[in-house]
């Protein structure tokens, strides 16, 4: 496995006019780890994604991915990425067959090796029984999936997703879920944004978590968690702390739940 960072970024920061979505974001993912990324809604995930990926340019700062600066090599660095994105964007007239077909060749498969990935992709993820069925008619789970199927044809080195599962039934988030450990097993690195904390708890080695834009904790999950038990002493956890509490304590959302409805009693 190589020992250069899988993705580094220095004072990265986003700007919409007045609004700093990323603030100064300092991140070091090792390659190899299943990375969680987690805040609150409008936090700034899907905008650092973004970014990451090449979608968004940032106001300031830098990202090297694979070692390579994701300003100066971005085309480079798309070629070893794979991405789910939090709105889909799949070419709803196109059948799935069709649609990973395009995605390998778009990544420089030949024909031969991205007919034979598509086949058993489309038998991996369920997908192989409607053969002639438009993307457009597929349920949104089986969208997922084909979007999920089409980011990793090529064998990336980091597969980047956003909020992967939401939408997907148990069993397709099982297929899912199989398939992710078994690239961790290979060697790929994955980041992972999801706000299904118990799934990020179950899969991830190491998360960093985000808040009004600012990066305010990063580490592995036995760091977090002894830092906090740490801070509130022994007595204070009853047991191993999980990542919900974890995530509740340094954000301060254990705060919001003080909160009551007058109205409703």
């Amino acid at each position: 496995m190589s020992t250069e960072p899988a993705i580094v970024t220095e004072a990265l920061t986003r700007r919409f006019g007045d609004l700093v979505a990323v603030d100064q974001v300092n991140l070091r993912v090792d390659a190899g780890q299943f990375f969680g990324f987690l805040g609150p809604n409008g936090a700034g995930k899907s905008t650092m994604i973004k970014m990451l990926t090449g979608l968004l340019a940032p106001s300031s700062g830098s990202a090297r991915i694979l070692g390579l600066d994701l300003t100066r090599h971005s085309v480079e660095v798309k070629a070893s990425i794979g991405v789910v994105p939090e709105g889909l964007a799949l070419f709803g007239r196109l059948t799935g067959a069709e649609y990973l077909n395009f995605a390998g060749r778009m990544y420089g498969l030949d024909r031969e090796t991205a007919a034979q990935r598509t086949k058993e992709l489309l038998e991996f993820m369920q997908l192989a029984d409607r053969p002639k069925s438009l993307i457009t008619d597929y349920s949104h789970g089986m969208q997922k999936k084909l979007a999920m199927a089409a980011a990793v044809i090529h064998g990336p080195k980091i597969l980047f997703l956003d909020e992967p599962f939401e939408g997907v039934d148990a069993i397709a988030a099982g297929t899912l879920k199989s398939m992710l450990q078994r690239m961790i097993a290979r060697g790929a690195t994955i980041f992972l944004t999801s706000h299904v904390l118990e799934i990020v708890e179950r899969l991830c080695s190491h998360v960093a978590i985000i808040s009004k834009g600012k990066l305010v904790a990063q580490g592995s999950l036995e760091e977090l968690r002894a830092g906090i038990e740490a801070r509130q002493g022994a007595a204070a956890s009853d047991g191993k702390l999980t990542l919900e509490q974890i995530f509740l304590d340094i954000v301060g959302g254990s705060r919001e739940t003080e909160r009551e409805l007058t109205w409703l009693g």
